[in-house]
């Protein structure tokens, strides 16, 4: 092998070899955040003695940025770098889970924490797009293949940690903490829940952690983030070709067949989890005679985070391996059966109210497997549907599209679950598949889509 071609080699082998430094970090430093502002947040608000209404109604607007992002997506190809975007907003996430811990002592602790959550779910968002683009321009297109896996399965362990380690974190020092005897019988009195210690102690210091950590990871990612010269600010003749190319994009979309019935599936199916998914951790945490099932924080972590994580990676694991064998039409009925008859195990739940612990995990994990067997069809149908030129921008719309289908319902859950109780509730949960249904059997798709063969083809 001569000079040259050792220099190639080599060259190569630390190309594929410096990814490890930064992917696994910037993809962790990307979930996390998500999963603080979507499913912590609602543990820790009922913690604090928020009612479910309120829970659901404020919780529900943070998903907000998540809709709206692809209006401001141009902006990150125009003014500076992702690199430097990454940097800014894991800063700004930084400081808004520093804010929530400065709050939460504070009298009014629930508006102030909410504004630092809007901050925190605003710079997750842009630090989505910014990971994103910043992947594709790090790297070549066969380590983009090769590393896929690496950042989803970094990007799962930082749901499992916001889920199960965070809250469990956060169980313990409720019940390390204390309150002076003074001030027991009143944290007693805020909310349905018995407090164990300080609440609001346990969750600032919590909350403390969290922006130490993003201290950490911006300081190295700052460092050891790599500098692609292709990450560069895009040059454009003048605003009103950004504008026309803005607006290019969306008129494309829109314009697309059978639209009507594309966007009423990425409204509604997910009409039914939308609701649940806000009042599942309440109910858990919930004493027993309001129909809750009065576990620990600490319990509910475990719950959520180790076991139903677990299975809900293989029911996606699971759905993603049939899909490329049949295709995703001949999986989709049952995938939308997968998402959305395993509810009913809350129904069973709030009616017998099991002491079973154990019992309560196996109910979780068959209706988290369910609902990352069914999730699976909706991502391949955003897949399916961002075909074609714009592909990228037309994904993106497609999420804004499914994080609105999860903010609407989400926000009357809490009143709605208010009124009729947790049993009710639950059974309107059941009836609410409907239109999830409907829509499943409604929506265009070729028979071949998903295939492994087609792919390969392609």
């Amino acid at each position: 092998m001569n000079n040259t071609a050792k220099d190639a080699s080599a060259a190569a082998i630390a190309r594929g070899a410096r990814p490890w430094s930064w992917i696994p970090s910037l993809y962790f430093a990307e979930g996390l955040p998500y999963v603080i502002v979507m499913t912590v947040s609602v543990v820790m608000y009922k913690r604090l003695g928020i009612s479910n209404t309120e829970i659901a109604i404020y919780t529900s607007w943070l998903y907000l940025p998540w809709v709206i992002k692809p209006f401001w997506s141009p902006l990150l190809e125009i003014f500076g770098t992702r690199r430097s975007w990454i940097i800014a907003m894991q800063v700004l996430i930084g400081a808004g889970l520093g804010g929530v811990a400065l709050t939460l002592p504070t009298d009014n602790f629930l508006q102030y924490s909410l504004a630092c959550l809007w901050l925190l779910a605003f710079s997750s968002a842009t630090h989505d797009m910014a990971a994103d683009g910043f992947y594709m321009l790090g790297l070549s297109k066969h380590e983009q293949t090769w590393f896929v896996g690496i950042r989803s399965t970094f990007y799962r362990l930082a749901m499992i940690s916001g889920q199960g380690l965070l809250i469990i974190l956060a169980g313990y020092l409720e019940n390390a903490t204390t309150l002076p005897d003074f001030l027991f019988d009143a944290a007693s009195q805020a909310g349905s829940i018995e407090p164990a210690g300080n609440v609001p102690l346990a969750w600032s210091l919590t909350f403390l952690i969290l922006c130490g950590l993003f201290v950490i990871l911006v300081a190295y990612h700052w460092r050891i983030l790599p500098r692609p010269a292709a990450d560069a600010p895009r040059v454009r003749a003048s605003h009103t070709e950004i504008i026309r190319d803005f607006l290019e994009i969306f008129v494309a979309f829109f314009r697309k067949k059978h639209i009507g019935v594309v966007l009423g599936f990425l409204l509604l199916f997910r009409f039914s989890e939308a609701q649940l998914v806000k009042m599942a951790a309440p109910f858990m945490l919930d004493s027993g005679d309001i129909g809750g099932l009065a576990l620990t924080t600490s319990q509910v972590g475990f719950a959520y985070g180790t076991v139903g994580m677990l299975m809900l990676i293989i029911g996606g694991i699971s759905g993603g391996l049939l899909a490329a064998r049949h295709g995703l039409k001949f999986w989709l009925l049952w995938m939308a059966i997968a998402i959305n008859l395993p509810n009913a195990v809350y129904v069973y739940l709030s009616f017998w109210q099991p002491d079973s612990f154990p019992l309560v995990n196996i109910a979780i994990g068959v209706e988290q497997f369910g609902y990352g067997f069914g999730f699976t069809a909706y991502m391949l149908y955003m897949i399916y549907v961002s075909q074609g030129q714009h592909s990228t921008a037309h994904f993106a719309i497609c999420t804004g599209f499914m994080a609105l289908g999860m903010m609407i319902p989400g926000m009357f859950s809490g009143w709605l679950q208010e009124a009729l109780g947790y049993q009710y509730f639950f059974i309107w949960v059941l009836i609410a598949t409907v239109p999830s249904f409907v829509v499943t059997l409604l929506i265009p798709l070729d028979a071949d889509f998903g295939k492994k063969e087609d792919q390969e083809m392609a």
